[in-house]
């Protein structure tokens, strides 16, 4: 009986092995990731697979516009200097793009957490009329008759067939492995450089003013908040609560990590701070009092001009070179 048993646990190994060929690397500070991989195991194959499918505008109605037209890998997978997402025909999105990176310790998606799961979140930009504005099943008969994508469908999941399945968990690989953990922040915590002094003044301001919101090492919770943003009229975004409708979620907005803010500008759902000094400049005086604003900010966060140097000094520690250069991340020439 023994024999048999053997044979049932080494046939299983190798199947789990024929599922996952990768593992996502990350620095042993970082938190458990709360995404399942379990469920959708890294496979190499269907990392490049999801790697060619985010560079390429055929997800679009008009082939014009991929994910990467609002994602662009040399500014931390954002748009820099859009306020708002840009898509086929001229069109305009909703919201500013978010940045993409270290996705695996996200539970929501969207900055009003919409989308739960990763793996359908390429949904929302696909079938927005101003973004891609494209039928998913449109996107499949394209890709099915492509013989390129036949070959890589196969490598990935052993027959040659796309499906919008295939097509969201081969996006969702992809992103997922798009990991910032080389800022100079990461490397101090690594013992593999020093704070300058500046750098040590900001931290600990830092924490005495912003961690509660944006905490270590991810710089941010990936909760919700309101943030004591004015309502703009024009846009008519009052974040979750346009989608939930209950009070307490007006003017809530996902937080954002504050990783690789050099590359990531302008700031806020709808883009409307051109510079950091805006955004401090907010919390000092510009915040709108209401009642779901985020009780750590019933009084404003003052700093005077060297300590605002000294917290701009350690922001800029977050941020990471290596992601924005990563040539695994960039379009497949």
């Amino acid at each position: 009986m023994l024999k048999p048993f053997l044979t049932i646990c080494f046939l299983l190994l190798i199947f789990s092995y024929s599922l996952q060929d990768l593992s996502l690397i990350y620095p042993s500070y970082f938190p458990k990731p709360v995404y399942d991989f379990k469920k959708n195991p890294l496979k190499s194959s269907m990392v490049q697979l999801g790697r060619k499918l985010f560079y390429d505008p055929v997800l679009s109605r008009d082939n014009t516009i991929s994910c990467s037209s609002c994602h662009l890998s040399n500014q931390a997978f954002s748009h820099v200097g859009n306020h708002l997402s840009k898509g086929i025909e001229n069109g305009i999105g909703d919201r500013n793009s978010p940045a993409i990176f270290n996705l695996a310790w996200q539970k929501t998606f969207m900055w009003d957490g919409s989308v739960v799961n990763i793996d359908v979140q390429a949904l929302a930009p696909i079938n927005h009329p101003a973004e891609m504005g494209e039928d998913i099943n449109a996107v499949v008969r394209k890709l099915n008759k492509s013989k390129e994508y036949k070959t890589l469908f196969y490598k990935s999941f052993g027959d040659s067939m796309a499906t919008s399945e295939r097509l969201m968990k081969a996006l969702s690989q992809f992103q997922l492995t798009i990991v910032s953990a080389n800022s100079k922040y990461d490397k101090v915590k690594q013992g593999r450089a020093k704070f300058s002094q500046s750098e040590k003044n900001g931290y600990q301001l830092f924490k005495r003013n912003c961690s509660s919101c944006h905490q270590e090492p991810l710089f941010s919770t990936y909760e919700f908040a309101n943030n004591g943003l004015s309502y703009d009229p024009e846009l008519k975004d009052y974040g979750k609560w346009n989608k939930t409708f209950e009070p307490a979620d007006k003017m809530m907005f996902k937080i954002p990590s504050l990783r690789n803010l050099e590359y990531t500008y302008p700031y806020m759902h709808d883009g409307r701070f051109k510079t950091l000094y805006d955004v401090i400049d907010h919390y000092e005086k510009g915040i709108e009092r209401n009642p779901n604003l985020a009780k750590q900010l019933e009084k404003p966060i003052v700093f005077n001009v060297k300590e605002k140097e000294d917290l701009l000094a350690f922001l800029a520690a977050l941020n990471d070179s290596v992601l924005v250069s990563n040539v695994e991340y960039q379009k497949v020439k």
